[in-house]
């Protein structure tokens, strides 16, 4: 443990708090990078994702490691972990740490694990929590020494009402709450304005950024997502229409809370330009009082932060359970509801064959470890603990390793790319369960070979699914006819040799002479796009034609017998 030297200012501990679009996290990657040495912890592997390869760009891939439940990538010398929350190596000392989206504190699930960053996880020198402004109080009552900086979004939020999904202006994210209703959003984009990107939690980081590319790229106008976007993802929008105000959060259907509203609708606008938020489709117009707390960024305050202990007692079985549920004895902190990782914990420990088996200290540590495996399959729950008991009876046995035959049989029959987008999403669902087995680090004989080959085959299903996704969501013919006259001054347009037309590299009729035939479209969209398109492609060129045709000499011309002038 290296000691700071005698005379130097105590750490710092900061509270950065304030709505979405307010530079947060950008603020936390700026100070890490001051320092020798630092760690930042994210609320979504996708988040983690596009921080590694920010501070990759400004700092090189030898020096920074990414370390999430899936994917471990940490180079000998690396000293800046971009981590997810959860996977956050708390035993390494680092200069600088960082936690983001600390109001996730109140979260039923996961919650007690943003409790303990808070609480427990600390840089050498200086130490950044970020969230939402409604934990300011909480903070001041659980870090009594911490300093806390407001900070003012750059651009203003207003209510725009109702729109139909026709009316939408471009640069518009749709949210909805479920993969059935996004992809129906995205199908009726596609047919009445050209296409759309999808944006979903479930999705890989390697699709999700495919998406992303594709509606920042301007390729697409809109972008159908989940409330995955809430979490500080980077694209440039300008609208957010609700297309539903309720959620399914595991357990019920309810009401987004004011503040979930304000987290996604704050999506909108970036830096200093202003943004809208709205409703549209099915989706009930909001009340005044929830446009009012959204505009002006004022919520109820977080009055408890979710905890469970973490100094646990493994000296046997009951005696584990029992320190799960000790309750806290500080006040603002409540003590959580059982997490999947308890519940899965009570229904094996009451299986005579494991309790029988977790006699040592050893094999109570490993039956924990397991139990913390995540359900990212979201099949049901009897399946899920059917898996843990599996993974538990390959590292109680013989070479207490997940046998490679087992992982073989698995990869064998995930690795394929037919099917449709829900089969593929599963198949990536699975392809995560084995890819969280593989980073861990004495599960499989051979891990580092195991991690190599969950990452191919998941990026193999992600780039197929990105392109299915474009498939069924993307008009390309169309979309590109669309963007094109947006950018009018720089249409890509060519009339070839044979007269053959194009726009953007699509076919859009020929023309002859200064007689002009349109190419037929699919749907109205497309025929209207095509024929907008070929007029702003053709009409120079027929100008042109007849420009020449005007100062031709007369012995250009011939009259024939029939009277025609050639």
């Amino acid at each position: 443990m290296s000691h700071r030297p005698t005379g130097a200012a105590p750490p710092r501990l900061v509270a950065v708090l304030g709505p979405t679009n307010t530079g947060k996290t950008h603020l936390a990657v700026e100070r890490m990078l001051g320092h020798a040495s630092g760690m930042i912890g994210l609320p979504l592997r996708l988040l983690a994702r596009e921080i590694y390869d920010r501070v990759v760009k400004a700092r090189g891939a030898t020096r920074v490691a990414l370390i999430t439940g899936e994917e471990k990538i940490v180079p000998p010398r690396a000293v800046y972990f971009v981590c997810t929350v959860e996977a956050m190596p708390l035993s390494r000392e680092v200069e600088f740490l960082a936690v983001d989206e600390i109001q996730l504190c109140a979260d039923p699930e996961r919650g007690h694990v943003f409790t303990h960053r808070l609480l427990h996880a600390r840089g050498k020198y200086e130490t950044m929590l970020m969230g939402a402004a409604t934990m300011a109080p909480l903070v001041r009552r659980l870090l009594p020494d911490a300093e806390i900086v407001s900070r003012e979004r750059f651009s203003n939020l207003t209510y725009a009402g109702s729109k139909k999904l026709t009316r939408l202006p471009p640069r518009s994210a749709v949210v909805a709450f479920s993969a059935d209703q996004v992809y129906a959003i995205a199908e009726l984009i596609r047919r009445q304005r050209g296409g759309a990107a999808v944006v979903m939690g479930s999705l890989s980081p390697r699709t999700r950024n495919a998406q992303v590319a594709l509606y920042q790229s301007g390729e697409v106008d809109f972008l159908v997502a989940t409330d995955a976007i809430g979490m500080g993802l980077n694209m440039d929008v300008d609208h957010v229409a609700f297309a539903g105000l309720r959620k399914f959060d595991g357990k019920r259907t309810r009401f987004l809370h004011p503040q979930e509203v304000g987290q996604i609708g704050g999506r909108a606008g970036r830096f200093r330009t202003d943004g809208t938020f709205g409703v549209t489709g099915e989706c009930e117009e909001m009340d005044e009082d929830l446009v009012e707390a959204v505009q002006e960024h004022q919520f109820e305050p977080v009055v408890a932060a979710e905890w469970r202990n973490a100094n646990l007692d493994f000296s046997n079985l009951p005696n584990l359970m029992t320190s799960l549920s000790t309750p806290p004895r500080r006040h603002g902190l409540t003590l959580s509801a059982e997490a999947l990782d308890e519940i899965t914990l009570r229904q094996l420990a009451a299986e005579p064959e494991i309790a029988d088996r977790c006699r040592d200290r050893q094999a109570l540590l490993r039956l924990w470890d397991v139990c913390q495996t995540p359900d990212f399959r979201k099949t049901s729950h009897e399946e899920h603990v059917r898996l843990l008991r599996d993974l538990f009876g390959f590292l109680t046995r013989r070479d207490r390793r997940i046998p490679p035959d087992w992982m073989e049989s698995q990869i064998k029959h995930l690795d394929r790319t037919d099917g449709e987008l829900d089969t593929l999403s599963n198949r990536l669902a699975n392809v995560r369960t084995l890819a969280y087995a593989a980073n861990r680090p004495d599960w499989l004989s051979d891990a580092a070979g195991w991690q190599g080959r969950t990452r191919a085959l998941e990026d193999r299903l992600s780039d197929t699914l990105h392109e299915k996704l474009m498939a069924r969501f993307v008009d390309r013919r169309t979309s590109a006819l669309m963007r094109a006259l947006r950018v009018r001054e720089e249409i890509l347009a060519g009339v070839a040799a044979d007269g053959q037309v194009t726009v953007e590299g699509q076919s859009v009729g020929r023309l002859m002479g200064v007689a002009f035939a349109p190419a037929k479209g699919a749907s109205l969209l497309e025929e209207k796009a095509l024929r907008a398109a070929a007029i702003a492609a053709v009409g120079p060129e027929i100008v042109k034609r007849l420009g020449q045709l005007a100062s031709e000499p007369d012995e250009a011309f011939k009259l024939a017998r029939d009277g025609q002038v050639l």
